[in-house]
């Protein structure tokens, strides 16, 4: 039986030429003939602390070559790679290692000694450092080790990765993703996108997200290609690089700041034959002022953790504004009412799909599980959409209220709890607000309860040590009461609709 560890299909696909780049970084460039020894290095540090197949190991670093190759050495190692956010907070991290128990936790150097303290309460207590300049304790035993030279046999079905996504109670969910999750995923996108020879990828998304992680590092490792790798998006040096680039994956803002410079036109873009744009809705002005700018359409694709990406406008055809396209080869997607009976086209529905793209369920909730699937192997997106009659998809809005800001998921309920422990707080209702720049803005409505002063800078100030920065709302609005039906019940849509102008 042959290996179906995800590594072994890049390891064949790397380009013949040994001088041919992988990542072309801000501190370093990594050839793809060094991939295999620098990778080997780091599985053998993690070897060293007894690391073995299915084990997991956190990731909470900037974003690096070194990092990317952190990741391959997971993989190779038969391991469960799980990266967090840097935004996340002690109080979300301590509720990590409780719930999965990691074999190794690799933090930022400056975060080593809290992370530490966490880890050592969770009973983990392998902690390695890995910065940005080469530096932090990982580094340093991976120099002093010789590199591994094996990759750890898997079946389609082992683990190769969890992501966290935020739940509607306040508790994060691991979305768990096989090996095959992710390659089947990975080499549709690559062949719907008509990936080329040649093909340079802009990279500047982060790392520890499905968007930048797997589907912009998978396409450009199974076909070879050179990535423009990028610490951190500023619009000045995409500009500057995308002359060179021939694809940019980006978010929404990506486009709209890009829109902003004036250098930013068909020149510029004249050598790149894809923009593709997902994790938050793409406004349809966006994609306009964007084609007449550029001379070409966005392509928007629609995905989520749990599946990676479940449908996508076409590359030759037409993308129509405010759609996501249709289900990528191999994904079943139909809209459905509550029972799971799919609606009449052009009706409003709860999305649903099934492929091999879909994820092997959340890491020890079997119920949770068991909630989002229906008998038939569909998997309740939980968000709202059409399906016209020709099969193309158009979200609608989320059925679980669902904030998608700058890309990110942020669940109101998670926002809506630590608020009502602010002092000064009756009581809050936490909703996404159209915004030009980041899709949704994360916006608060409080009642106050007369005790102490509710504002903007004060409730940032409370919510900086109890939540990610991108969680945190970007404005609050005090009113006298909430709007609610006869069950007592808020109404958001009320709310959205009283609150929700474009900013």
């Amino acid at each position: 039986m042959t290996n179906q560890n995800l590594y072994t299909v890049f390891q064949q696909r790397f380009p013949a030429d040994p001088e041919a780049v992988f990542l072309q970084g801000d501190r370093r460039t990594v050839k793809y003939a060094a991939v295999d020894e620098e990778s080997g290095r780091f599985l053998a540090v993690l070897k060293a602390c007894g690391v073995v197949p299915g084990d997991r190991v956190f990731m909470q670093v900037e974003k690096s070559a070194e990092a990317v190759l952190l990741y391959l050495a997971c993989l190779r190692a038969g391991a469960v790679f799980v990266p967090l956010n840097t935004g996340y907070t002690g109080s979300e991290i301590e509720y990590f290692l409780s719930n999965t128990r990691p074999k190794v936790f690799v933090c930022r150097p400056d975060d080593a000694r809290s992370i530490a303290q966490l880890a050592g309460r969770a009973g983990v207590d392998k902690v390695l450092s890995l910065g940005v300049d080469g530096d932090g304790t990982l580094m340093a035993a991976a120099r002093r080790v010789q590199p591994d030279r094996s990759v750890a046999a898997c079946d389609a079905g082992d683990l190769a990765a969890i992501l966290y996504t935020s739940g509607t109670t306040g508790r994060s969910k691991g979305a768990m993703l096989t090996h095959d999750n992710l390659l089947s995923n990975g080499l549709v996108l690559h062949e719907y996108w008509q990936w080329e020879p040649g093909d340079v990828l802009l990279h500047a998304l982060p790392i520890f997200h499905v968007h930048g992680l797997f589907v912009a590092l998978h396409c450009a490792l199974l076909n070879g290609s050179r990535i423009i790798f990028h610490d951190t998006f500023d619009a000045n040096r995409v500009l500057q690089d995308l002359p060179n680039a021939t694809v940019l994956m980006g978010v929404p803002t990506f486009y709209v700041r890009l829109l902003e410079l004036d250098g930013f036109g068909r020149d510029a873009s004249a050598n790149v034959r894809l923009f593709i744009s997902g994790s938050a809705p793409l406004l349809a002005e966006t994609f306009t002022a964007f084609e007449a700018r550029a001379g070409q359409p966005i392509l928007e694709r629609y995905g989520m953790t749990e599946a990676g990406m479940m449908t996508s406008n076409p590359y030759s055809g037409p993308r129509v504004p405010g759609t996501v396209g249709f289900a990528l080869p191999g994904v079943a997607a139909r809209v459905a009412d509550d029972a799971g009976q799919e609606v009449e086209r052009g009706t409003v529905g709860v999305l649903e799909v099934r492929g091999p793209n879909v994820f092997a369920g959340y890491w020890e909730m079997p119920e949770k599980t068991a909630d989002e699937f229906r008998d038939d192997g569909f998997f309740i997106t939980g968000d709202l959409a059409t399906m016209d009659a020709d099969g193309r998809v158009t979200i609608v809005g989320r059925a679980k209220d669902l904030v998608i800001s700058g890309g990110y998921n942020v669940y109101p309920k998670e926002v809506e709890e630590q608020l009502d422990l602010m002092p000064g707080v009756k009581e809050s209702c936490v909703i996404g607000v159209p915004d030009r720049d980041l899709g949704e803005a994360v916006t608060a409505i409080v009642v106050p309860d007369g005790t102490a002063e509710v504002s903007l800078g004060v409730a940032q100030a409370f919510l900086v040590e109890k939540l990610a920065k991108f969680k945190q709302p970007k404005s609050l609005i005090v009113v006298d009461e909430l709007p609610r039906n006869t069950m007592g019940k808020v109404q958001k849509k009320s709310l959205r609709e009283q609150f929700g102008a474009a900013s």
